[in-house]
């Protein structure tokens, strides 16, 4: 039954995020979904979505390589 969550890609209602703004730039985010995050180009900095909830705070987030 586990595994059957794991599988299960986090989704952020496509509403939400045309609310959402990156707390650092207010600029727009972009839905990963390959890695469940939402991506603020701008700042650099990938926000994660836990439980389908967006942790919009800078010190949770990751930084983006000069690759991505």
């Amino acid at each position: 039954m586990a595994d059957e969550r794991d599988k299960k890609e986090p989704q952020v209602d496509p509403k939400l995020l045309e609310l959402l703004a990156c707390p650092l730039t207010k600029g727009p985010l972009s839905w990963d979904p390959e890695r469940g995050e939402l991506v603020s180009r701008l700042a650099r900095l990938a926000y994660p979505v836990r439980g389908g909830i967006p942790i919009m705070l800078p010190s949770e987030a990751r930084t983006l390589s000069e690759e991505t």
